[in-house]
């Protein structure tokens, strides 16, 4: 039983982590349901069932859309108890899914060396280094599928190429906006450039496909951004930006996302603006690069979620200050229309929205230079984005987003020396002590820890000669580095939480509660390893574990206060690497005095 000690503490975290969270599916607001008949079903047997509904209901179900029949998809007015209803009927034996038809919506925040004279003011292409990139190439040939609130051709827009796209809201082929969200979106990616007008855009000989899904007020179905993305994918469409979400897992909003994956479709969408450790759908989805966003500080907006479903950060904007102020020089600024007057207007909006356009204009120029598979992309992206040393909590995914040197790996196939040394200094790969103090898990710290906590054993045993059984190596581990490998693991739909307790050492656990990367004085000291000492010293095998995870946690503390010196309360430098030392030493001398003991006991 003891051998499994460190089992028990993993199973118990997650079951802990499954029993208490509902998951994101729970969250989702709806007003309708969606019924998709099996394939071997008659269309006879169908129509029959769908009077029956009607008939016991007084709800009759409807096609979504024009292109709904031939999918067999049905939606109608319910809720919750209509859903459980349904599924516990004979329909479910005809369906392949009865399911909610959630309502998402768009994820902006407020209003908000090309010739173009905001040009200057457009901060946020300067910082994704987009004129290296325009020197390969502008978009050329490719198709950006915006499924949003519409787009308005404005005026800097009547330059760009646009395709024919829907609109999913009122069923009609003209796609207007009626909102500007989708307007200023769409302006991201594929604003007129070098026109002498307004502003530019990142892809901006790209084709525009718009895809109308989110209403005036800027909500929108499940079932409507679903056949939008089959709709792009069977047209044509190479990328396609959602820069909207909510909450809900949707099996046909998976399904049709992975068709429009193996059709080379690349899908890119907003994390969502709550600050949730957790990216919101559809951006949570496997096959869906999720964008958080950054300020013009390079630092995580604070409004932006984060954590599992983060793929890559890109600018989004912050239009406020932290007390309220507005700063509009802080956005992302576009062309679009005043909702009211409908009339064309500049204006700069904040959101993870606004982020996700970066990304799909960046995968439009990947794309044009070659890189047609949609995880090639991916792998294009991550492997040129720009680090962030820090990011325990996965603000900005794979890194920050740097146009130049995707499409530079685009074209190559790989990153010139000069390029190679840029992005060596610029991550700190220099610096000697990135190697030691840097992402999410600092993996030389870990090895000394172990290290150092074997070598305080073996120097104590020269002393105290003792059993070295299973809990005492447990102890050594748990107090040292614990099962650090799990501080970074993601389980779709499941809190982080959980695995960050599981994958802190005793020292580390208030830094995981916190949920911060400073360590907290009150468990990185000597008090958690004089509590199992207090409780355990007693019992024939426990004292062990005790005795153990007091030695590791004083290598730990070693460790952390010659190269991570942070404690919240104290902050960095000498005052928390004193505290850090001192305590090292009070554990160790608690040890060598609770082995003393027990040698003499013995």
């Amino acid at each position: 039983m003891k051998k499994l000690f460190v089992f028990c503490l993993f199973f118990i975290g997650l079951f802990w982590a499954l029993a208490s969270y509902g998951g994101l599916a729970t969250q989702g607001k709806y007003d309708s349901l969606i019924l998709d008949f099996r394939e071997e079903v008659s269309q006879t047997e169908i129509d029959r069932t769908l009077q029956a509904i009607a008939t016991q209901f007084k709800l009759k179900p409807q096609p979504n859309s024009i292109f709904s029949q031939a999918d067999r998809i049905y939606v109608l007015k319910g809720n919750a108890e209509l859903l459980e209803q349904l599924k516990k009927s004979e329909l479910s034996k005809l369906t392949e899914y009865i399911e909610p038809n959630y309502t998402y919506s768009l994820d902006f925040i407020g209003d908000g060396k090309p010739n173009d004279p905001l040009y200057s003011k457009q901060w946020n292409l300067h910082s994704i280094n987009i004129e290296a990139a325009w020197q390969q190439t502008r978009g050329k040939g490719i198709t950006v599928a915006v499924i949003d609130t519409g787009i308005s051709q404005v005026e800097d827009l009547k330059d760009t190429k646009f395709v024919k796209g829907y609109d999913f809201v009122n069923d009609r082929e003209q796609a207007d906006d009626d909102n500007g969200h989708g307007t200023h979106v769409a302006g991201t990616i594929a604003q007129a450039t070098n026109n002498k007008l307004g502003v530019a855009g990142i892809a901006y000989e790209a084709n525009l496909m718009p895809l109308k899904v989110l209403s005036s007020w800027g909500g929108g179905t499940v079932a409507d951004i679903a056949e939008a993305i089959r709709f792009a994918a069977d047209r044509g469409a190479d990328v396609i930006n959602m820069s909207l979400g909510g909450g809900g897992e949707s099996s046909l909003m998976k399904e049709a996302i992975n068709y429009a994956h193996q059709k080379g479709v690349v899908i890119v969408a907003a994390a969502g603006n709550s600050s949730n450790n957790a990216a919101a759908y559809p951006a949570r989805y496997p096959r869906v690069i999720g964008v958080s966003a950054i300020g013009p500080s390079g630092t995580k907006a604070s409004y932006s979620n984060y954590g599992a479903g983060v793929d890559i950060s890109a600018p989004g904007g912050v239009t406020r200050s932290e007390k309220g102020d507005e700063n509009p020089s802080g956005g992302i600024l576009q062309n679009t229309i005043d909702p009211k007057t409908g009339e064309s207007v500049f204006r700069a909006y904040q959101g993870t929205s606004m982020a996700s356009p970066h990304i799909a204009g960046v995968v439009a120029l990947v794309k044009a230079s070659g890189i047609k598979q949609p995880d090639e992309v991916l792998n294009i992206l991550k492997q040129s984005a720009r680090k962030v040393e820090d990011d325990s909590l996965n603000y900005y995914g794979a890194g920050q987003i740097d146009a130049a040197a995707a499409v530079q790996l685009a074209t190559k196939g790989q990153i010139s020396f000069p390029d190679f040394f840029r992005w060596l200094r610029d991550n700190g790969y220099l610096n000697p002590r990135f190697w030691v103090d840097g992402g999410a898990v600092a993996l030389l710290p870990k090895i000394l820890m172990v290290i150092g906590s074997y070598l305080l054993a073996w120097l104590l045993r020269n002393f105290f000669p003792f059993r070295w059984n299973w809990s005492f190596t447990n102890g050594l581990l748990m107090g040292s580095i614990g099962l650090f490998f799990l501080r970074g693991f993601y389980v779709f739909d499941l809190p982080q939480f959980p695995f960050r307790i599981l994958g802190s050492s005793l020292p580390e656990l208030g830094t995981a509660i916190q949920a911060t990367n400073a360590l907290n004085p009150i468990t990185a000291s000597v008090l958690l390893p004089l509590g199992l000492l207090v409780f355990l010293l007693g019992h024939r095998e426990w004292k062990w574990f005790a005795i153990g995870s007091t030695i590791g946690v004083s290598a730990c503390l070693g460790v952390h206060a010659f190269f991570s010196p942070h404690l919240i309360w104290l902050g960095g430098g000498f005052l928390s690497s004193g505290f850090l030392i001192v305590n090292a030493f009070l554990c160790f001398g608690l040890a060598y005095l609770s082995l003393k003991s027990e040698v003499a006991r013995a």
